[in-house]
């Protein structure tokens, strides 16, 4: 659970602002929000905001992953160690 947010407490306008966050914060938050809306305790109301605030911290997560992919493609080096092309992250070398 993040510092500062109890179950009660996971309404979006009183949750961290998402692009405050780090991946892991945003993945940890998400997970927390996943467990509480499995468990089914949580009135109708709350289960809305938290589902809105899930999607918001998937879509955060997935941009940012998406972007670390892109990093990693940029970079291949070559024999001496400088970059010397691109290749898609998920091709063997």
């Amino acid at each position: 659970m993040l510092p500062g947010m109890d179950e009660g407490n996971t309404a979006a306008g009183s949750a961290p602002d998402i692009s405050d966050m780090s991946f892991e914060q945003a993945l940890g938050a998400l997970e927390q929000i996943v467990q509480q809306l499995e468990r089914g305790d949580v009135p109708l109301d709350q289960s809305i905001s938290l589902y809105e605030r899930g999607e918001a911290l998937r879509a955060a997560c997935q941009q940012r992953l998406d972007a670390a992919q892109a990093r990693i493609e940029s970079i291949v080096t070559g024999a001496d160690g400088r970059p010397a092309s691109t290749r898609p992250f998920d091709t063997e070398s």
